[in-house]
């Protein structure tokens, strides 16, 4: 929703610019005999405006001094400031109710809206007055006029929580199907300011529970994303539907999940159809896992929830890995706990085009890598973008010894890592020197340790060659390679 600019506002702004002024301060202290004195004196300031259009009736009904607006009145009733607020609308805003009653017998006209179309009644009802508002509606206050944001008085009244104001304005005529620019309903705001005795009250006198809003969100979306538990209960007991989706084709249960409200996710678990969840394209146990929400993701799993869901492939484009899972989030997240959790509960952590056993390796982060291989992550998983006939997950682990160990030791293939197309032939100047380049001499060897007979090509053995401080290293690799005549274990090249 917007954020409107109230007259509070402007007239704090204002009032810093006059603060020192002598006719203010009497005003302010509700002073009828010095004011009178000033009328004597000077006539003139009384109808002197300031930079806003302000003039001293504007500040007697501001600050509810009945006894100044009396002295002040004199014709001025009705003039405006430049914002087009009269001293009615002031006072309905600061509820001085005497004020307003005097007013409106002195000939206010009740319906002069401000420059944003708010009524003196709209602001009675955003800054709730019962006294004020029951003092406008006597003289006629339309009770439907709408703010240039579409706003009802009614509206207002639902979003402040006025049960009797609701009341008094529903009997005098409320429109209750009236829309905001957001084709919001005043049912919808009640919902989503958390006032289920006025939410009741509407839905008694005919408002529909399940009525949505422009972006597709009903009342109970809006209570459940805003952790409302009673007008969650209300509503639902109102029989509102949880299977109602958003225009984005997410259920009261995802915004639930995603906000953390877990009270409100135990209500909303047994009212939402399992097929609903999957039409939509989005577990709510991948909403739990990207935002770490570890109880609720404990309480899915428990109530059913599939650990192996898979985003729809609209969903998974929104991400650059093209993630799916629910496991992948945690691994990405680096929430171990999470990630054992769903493990244990069945989740396949091989089911991701980017293998998630990928991430923690590329990260360094050994006991999620050491989980994840625990419960069969692919250690010889391939990135597809990876030309190299390397295992990504040696290309990733190149920095830490004991994960390359750990895939080493669980199956990951190192023979694919000296594995060349080119053999002892002479390599194109493209071929710069396979990835052997870029790593160092205590990787080669691990690897070397297991392998049984390495086929080393043309271009390293030259890189082994022209390492004069690799000399273990030759001497191992001359024992994988025996089958290389050709290779000089006992000579350098110089």
């Amino acid at each position: 929703m917007a954020v409107r600019t109230t007259v509070n506002v402007l007239f704090v702004f204002w009032f810093c610019c006059r603060e020192s002024s002598p006719l203010l301060k009497v005003i302010m202290d509700g002073d009828a005999e010095a004011l009178m004195d000033l009328v004597r004196q000077r006539p003139a300031s009384l109808t002197e405006p300031c930079d806003q259009g302000w003039v001293a009736l504007h500040e007697a009904a501001f600050y509810g001094q009945l006894q100044c607006v009396r002295i002040l009145l004199r014709g001025q009733v009705n003039r405006c400031t430049l914002k087009n607020e009269t001293a009615l609308l002031l006072a309905a805003l600061r509820g001085n109710a005497s004020c307003v009653e005097f007013l409106l017998k002195h000939g206010a006209n009740v319906n002069t809206a401000n420059k944003l179309r708010e009524t003196p009644l709209f602001l009675a009802c955003e800054n709730p007055n019962e006294e004020v508002v029951e003092l406008l509606l006597r003289y006629g206050a339309q009770v439907n006029l709408s703010s240039s944001q579409g706003e009802s008085p009614l509206h207002e009244a639902c979003r402040h929580g006025g049960l009797m104001i609701c009341r008094r304005l529903l009997d005098a005529g409320a429109n209750l199907k009236a829309r905001n620019v957001y084709q919001i309903q005043p049912l919808f705001s009640a919902a989503q300011n958390g006032n289920a005795e006025t939410l009741q009250l509407l839905v008694q006198r005919g408002a529909d529970v399940n009525e949505q809003a422009g972006d597709g969100a009903s009342p109970l979306y809006e209570a459940c994303k805003n952790g409302h538990f009673p007008v969650v209960q209300a509503l639902l007991t109102l029989k509102a539907d949880a299977n109602r989706a958003t225009n984005s084709d997410l259920l009261p249960l995802h915004v639930a999940v995603r906000n953390n409200h877990k009270r409100i996710v135990s209500l909303l678990i047994p009212l939402t159809s399992r097929v609903r969840i999957r039409t939509c394209g989005i577990s709510p146990l991948h909403i739990a896992a990207d935002r770490n929400r570890d109880e609720i993701l404990e309480l899915l799993i428990e109530s059913g929830f599939d650990v192996n869901a898979e985003l729809s492939e609209e969903h998974s484009q929104m991400y650059e890995d093209r993630r799916s899972t629910a496991l992948y989030f945690s691994v990405s997240n680096g929430n171990l706990e999470a990630a054992e959790t769903l493990l244990e509960a069945g989740a396949n952590p091989n089911l991701d085009i980017f293998n998630p056993l990928l991430i923690a390796v590329r990260l360094g982060w050994t006991d999620m890598a050491e989980l994840l291989v625990r419960y069969g992550a692919d250690v010889n998983a391939q990135m597809s973008t990876q030309p190299s006939s390397f295992p990504s997950a040696i290309l990733l682990g190149m920095e830490s010894l004991p994960i390359l160990k750990l895939l080493l030791d669980n199956g990951c293939d190192a023979r694919l890592c000296f594995r060349c197309d080119y053999g002892l032939q002479p390599h194109p100047a493209a071929i710069s020197s396979s990835c052997f380049c870029r790593i160092s001499g205590p990787i080669i060897s691990m690897l070397l340790d297991y392998v049984g007979h390495a086929h080393l090509c043309s271009r390293l053995l030259d890189i082994l060659e022209s390492r004069s401080d690799w000399a273990s290293i030759k001497l191992k690799a001359g024992r994988t390679n025996y089958l290389h005549p050709s290779y000089p274990i006992h000579s350098h090249r110089h």
